[in-house]
């Protein structure tokens, strides 16, 4: 993206609309202080979402807002609107497909903020996330504003650390890793609440577990079915079996040929193998011979070389002699030359010293008359050049008008297009449909009045299935209070019961008594009901009597003497019934007994004549007188008070509390009964309720269902009216706003328009001015040119008249030069006289000592052996060549045979495949029935009992079928517990997959947090590497030398900060906080061009960077600022003319009006073409 324009309106000092065209690589704004040069800054910071006041120089954010001054009130509103070529559509997300995107940002008085792109309001973190990674942004750090050079070289190095990852792009891991780290938590949360709905639903599923019955014809069906489905697997397995048998033996066959084949292959390797042995034998003699025909034609040419090296050399050596003679001659001759060369040289260098003082003398005299001449030329040429300059500030006035008039021009001509375009948007601007409008929003009514209906029948459901499960519960609790009141009543019989039969065995006469057949008769404690407050009386009267057996006869008796029992025991008879009883007094403890057997009640009239009941023991003491003869009183404790005596009673442990209990045991049965009575009753409750419930339960996901439908219909029709209105309602937004676009461009137009008008009368004027100072220029140029021209004539003269005398002084050198080179040529000619001499003698001797006879008898052998070689090798290489056609032979027959062993192999390879469907079969049929555990042998006996049907898989593969769809039609079997036991383990598995998603989303969430940890670590290594590796080429480019780096202050570089290292030229190294403020700016620059080139923004903002810098640090700022610039957009504000002289268009904020700014655009490379013309 490329920023193209920047619109600001009530925004600080911009008080009315105005419009910064940015057509350029590099903008510089310009001003006097205090004109609003920085608001410029401030503006784009704010758009692009800034929230601190105090970064935009203000105490709170309606600061930003024009506040007035003393010919205007404030402004209600500000806004800023920054417009980029998006062409190359680099734009990320949806906004790539606009060929041109509008940033902005609107504040009112109320403090309403609100943010547009492309004048569609969107939200703050819309417009940051269109900008993550660029380094742009409210933070970023391609907005360097006042003092932020300071600010962001003095940071700390976990401040820094944030620059680097803007301009790595890490902005958009972190915040999916935030994003990450939020839907984790929210995961967690889920699965917890998932657990406890699990707990509470495993409780719920022990209680139907035990609730649930198996049906009986649902279990018929399934044994049935699984019966004929092992007999449809065991047929199966047997049908595979045999195909697999035969696949076999087919594969047994085909390997059997290819085997045959490869051994008539392994036959022919191995006569191959032979031959190669003899072809590699005879290989090498070949080499052998071929060796020795080398060695001997090597010798033979040794000898040649060495013959014709003698001849060459006795020749060289005799033209040597005769060189030499010539030379000792030409040597001779060459020193009386230099003899008489040195007496001219002589005199010429006496003639030479004359020319050189002479012209010396001549060359003094014209330099003296040119100082006076030179400065009448100086004089001259300074007043043309102020002529000069005159001209060029008169140019350059009238090209920035002419500038500023085209800028007006284009300005004009893009607000006429611009004027086109709305009014080509307005007019395809959708018309409102309101009778659509309305019939969906009758229709949303429609269907929401059907919603709350079926939103009503549910809740009623739900109320009547709540009410219902509020019945059931106390139904159910109350059926559990009954069965535990009969539990604890049965148990307490079940202990009475116990404990009297305990008592009846404490004597150990059980076995004697079974022996005897007598462990079935009565016992008279089981045969008396009496008053309960009494039992303690009767005990104490009767005591082992208690426990006596009630004998079927007097014989019975007989038998105790015979046969005499272990222990004590006590028998009676029932005694004859008399017709008349002896009366009883009315306190006689008889009086509290209830007899049904007259026999007993007899029998009992005797044991307990004379006791008479007293209700206490001093009751019984103070009656005393009246007891009779015989007679006792006796007290519901079982104390006894006779006449002369006391009796306390003391239980016996055999028998104490036997009565008591006993009548303990009746009255529990009776409780029992009538508490069975209420269970039943209390379960038939219970189940009528739950049956009720049931039919609810079942008709709620119907109606659920039915009310999700309509829910999602009424969903997505208002998400249409919705849809419709805000399309309607933007239109009409979009139409007002056009209208006000519309009236805007009008005035601006009208405004451009005057402005035109104005810099025509500025560039006529201009022109006047121009031509008067062109004839000023002209006649300054005339008079400075004759005069140079006699100034130059004059140095001409002096420079011939120098060059004349440096010219005879250097021929004076030459001479002087020549002479000494004649000594030394006389020198060297004595020298190699005598050393041709030394070398004559030596040539004299090597001649006389060489013999040609020997070296031709020498030759003569070697060409011998050398022909008995060639002979040799020959016979060797006919032997290889039989060799190798035999070899050649066996390998095309080899290459036959595997050519033939293809299409076996492929037979083999087919019949293996269909082996291996058939074994896998068995296998799947065998894992069937391995799995159910059958025992074969057993299904294929039972198989061959069955008729002749349950040979045929395809009858029982239809029976099977047949058979799972009657165990299907057959449906629920307990509507009350086995539905509901279904549908709670579909709930649980349902959930428990839910558990495991959550699980599962969770590992991955987890997964993906650890990988974005990984991706940005690996990311900020690679751009601090990067960055480190940029920072330290642009220092030295920034300070003309020097070294700087990037350290890390902790090895983890997700956790560390990062630090500066500088070196200046000529310092040490050391932090960043040494340096001087130049250095530090420079340092920060260096810096923040490094992370340019790692990662370039759209376009950067400097403000004032160069301010500290001196003119050399500002013109190696300005050259690194150009080369930048190739790939990113820079807008600069400075006072330094260094750095304006690098901008191709200059902006220039004036303040004529007291606090309101305007602006002046200047194209500078169409100005100094203009200038150029």
């Amino acid at each position: 993206m490329r920023l193209t324009q920047i619109k600001l309106a009530g925004f600080k000092s911009f008080v009315d609309p105005t419009t910064i065209p940015t057509p350029s690589q590099l903008v510089g704004v310009v001003g006097p202080n205090g004109c609003g040069k920085s608001n410029i800054i401030d503006a784009v910071r704010w758009v692009l979402g800034e929230s601190r006041a105090s970064e935009l120089r203000g105490e709170s954010m309606q600061d930003v807002i024009f506040n007035g001054s003393g010919q205007r009130k404030p402004a209600a509103r500000a806004s800023v609107e920054l417009i980029f070529d998006n062409s190359e559509q680099r734009a990320a997300g949806q906004w790539s497909q606009y060929s041109e995107i509008a940033v902005g940002r609107v504040l009112t008085r109320d403090g309403q903020s609100s943010y547009y792109l492309n004048n569609q309001q969107v939200r703050r973190r819309d417009v940051q996330d269109l900008f993550l990674g660029t380094g742009l942004g409210a933070r970023g750090y391609a907005i360097i504003g006042q003092g932020m050079i300071n600010r962001l070289i003095e940071a700390k190095p976990e401040e820094l650390r944030v620059y680097l990852e803007e301009a790595a792009g890490v902005s958009r891991y972190k915040e999916r890793r935030r994003e990450t780290e939020n839907r984790l938590h929210h995961t967690r949360e889920n699965l917890q609440r998932l657990d406890d709905i699990l707990a509470e639903l495993v409780t719920q599923l022990e209680r139907l577990h035990a609730q649930a019955e198996v049906a009986q014809q649902y279990q018929a069906l399934q044994h049935e079915g699984e019966r004929k489905q092992l007999a449809l697997w065991l047929l199966k397995e047997r049908q595979a079996q045999h195909t697999q048998q035969q696949k076999f033996a087919a594969i047994e066959k085909a390997q059997a040929e290819v085997e045959a084949a490869i051994a008539s292959v392994r036959k022919h390797e191995a006569d191959i193998e032979r031959l190669r042995l003899v072809q590699q034998d005879l290989h090498a003699q070949a080499q052998q011979a071929q060796a020795q025909v080398f060695e001997a034609a090597a010798l033979v040419s040794s000898l040649e070389a060495e013959l014709r090296h003698a001849s060459e050399s006795r020749q060289r050596m005799t033209a040597r002699q005769h060189h030499l003679i010539t030379q000792q001659d030409e040597w001779a001759t060459q020193q009386a030359h230099c003899e008489h060369s040195v007496a001219e040289l002589t005199a010429q260098l006496e003639l030479a010293a004359e020319t050189v003082y002479e012209a010396e003398a001549s060359a003094e005299h014209v330099h003296e008359q040119l100082p006076e001449l030179e400065e009448r030329l100086q004089a001259l040429l300074r007043q043309r050049e102020q002529a000069q300059q005159q001209l060029s500030q008169l140019e350059r006035t009238q090209a920035l008008t002419h500038q500023a008039l085209l800028d007006a021009q284009r300005q004009r001509q893009q607000l006429l297009t611009r004027h086109d375009r709305l009014l080509q948007e307005q007019q395809q601007l959708p018309e409102l449909d309101d009778d659509a409008l309305q019939a969906l929003e009758h229709t949303q009514q429609h269907q929401q009045t059907h919603l709350e209906a079926a939103q009503s029948q549910v809740q009623a459901t739900d109320a009547q299935l709540a009410h219902l499960e509020e019945q059931r519960t106390q139904a159910q609790q109350s059926l559990q209070q009954q069965q535990q009141q009969l539990g604890r009543l049965e148990a307490r019989i079940q202990a009475l019961t116990q404990l009297q039969d305990e008592t009846q065995r404490q004597a150990g006469l059980e076995p004697w008594l079974v022996e005897r057949g007598w462990q079935d008769w009565p016992r008279l404690w089981q045969q008396l009901e009496l008053d309960s407050a009494w039992s303690t009386a009767f005990e104490a009267v009767l005591q082992q009597r208690l426990l006596a057996i009630s004998a079927a006869d007097r014989e019975c008796l007989q038998r105790l003497v015979e046969e005499p029992p272990p222990a004590r025991l006590s028998v009676f008879v029932m005694p004859e019934l008399i017709s008349t009883l002896q009366p009883v007094p009315d306190d006689a403890l008889l009086h509290r007994l209830r007899l049904a057997q007259p026999a007993l009640q007899q029998l009992l009239v005797h044991w307990l004549q004379g006791v008479r009941c007293a209700p206490s023991l001093e009751n019984a003491l103070n009656r005393v007188t009246e007891l009779g003869v015989g007679e006792c009183w006796v007290c519901p404790e079982g104390h006894r008070v006779e006449t002369h005596s006391v009796h306390i009673y003391a239980p016996d442990q055999a028998a104490a509390g036997l009565l008591e209990r006993q009548h303990e045991l009746e009255a529990l049965t009776h409780q029992a009964k009538a508490q069975q009575f209420g269970v039943d009753q209390a379960q038939a409750h219970h189940d009528h309720i739950q049956q009720q419930w049931q039919r609810l339960r079942q008709s709620l996901p119907s109606q659920r269902q039915r009310l999700a439908e309509l829910t999602q219909h009424v969903h997505q029709l208002h998400i249409e009216f919705t849809r419709q209105h805000q399309q309607a309602d933007q239109a009409q937004q979009r139409r007002v706003q056009l209208k006000q676009e519309l009236a805007e461009l009008t005035d601006e137009l009208e405004q451009v328009s005057a402005q035109i008008e104005l810099y025509h009368e500025q560039l006529e004027t201009g022109q006047e001015n121009l031509d008067e100072a062109q004839q000023r220029l002209q006649q300054a140029t005339e008079d400075s040119e004759r005069h140079s021209l006699h100034v130059q004539d004059l140095r001409q003269q002096q420079r011939d008249k120098e060059r004349h005398w440096h010219e005879a002084q250097q021929q004076e050198r030459l001479l002087q030069a020549r002479v000494e080179e004649l000594h030394r040529t006389q020198r060297m000619a004595q020298e190699q006289y005598e050393r041709a001499q030394a070398e004559l003698q030596t040539l004299q001797g090597e001649l006389q000592a060489w013999d040609a006879d020997q070296a031709n008898a020498q030759l003569q052998q070697a060409l011998t052996q050398r022909v008995d070689k060639d002979a040799h090798f020959a016979r060797v290489g006919q032997q290889l060549d039989v060799v190798n056609e035999e070899l050649r032979q066996h390998e095309q027959r080899k290459a036959q045979l595997e050519h033939t062993l293809e299409p076996l192999r492929a037979q083999v390879t087919a019949l293996q495949l269909e082996e291996q469907a058939a074994r896998l079969a068995v296998e799947q049929f065998q894992g069937s029935l391995d799995e159910r555990q059958v025992d074969r042998q057993a299904l294929a006996q039972s198989l061959m009992d069955e008729d002749e049907r349950w040979q045929r898989p395809q009858w029982l593969q239809s029976e099977v079928q047949r058979l799972a769809r009657q165990a299907e039609a057959l449906g629920p079997v307990n509507l009350a517990a086995l539905e509901e036991l279904n549908a709670a383990q579909a709930r649980q598995g349902y959930l428990q997959s839910q558990h495991d998603d959550l699980q599962s989303a969770i590992d991955t969430l987890e997964d993906a947090i650890r990988k974005i940890d990984r991706e940005i670590r690996d990311l900020l290594m690679t751009t601090f590497n990067a960055v480190n590796g940029h920072f330290g080429e642009l220092f030295p480019r920034l300070f003309g030398g020097g070294e700087a780096r990037l350290s890390l202050t902790e090895e983890d570089v997700l956790e560390a900060g990062v630090q500066v290292m500088a070196q200046p030229p000529g310092k040490r190294n050391s932090t960043i906080h040494l340096l001087s403020g130049g250095e530090k700016a420079l340092t920060a620059t260096a810096l923040v061009f490094a992370l340019f080139k790692l990662n370039p923004a759209p376009f950067c903002l400097l403000d004032e960077v160069d301010a500290p810098l001196d003119d050399a640090n500002t013109e190696r700022y300005a050259n690194l600022v150009s080369s930048m610039s190739e790939q990113t957009q820079f807008l600069f504000i400075s006072h330094n003319k260094i750095a304006m002289h690098m901008a191709k268009q200059l902006v220039g904020v004036t303040m004529q009006e007291q606090g309101v700014s305007r602006i002046v655009a200047v194209d500078m490379d169409a100005a100094l073409q203009m200038a150029d013309a």
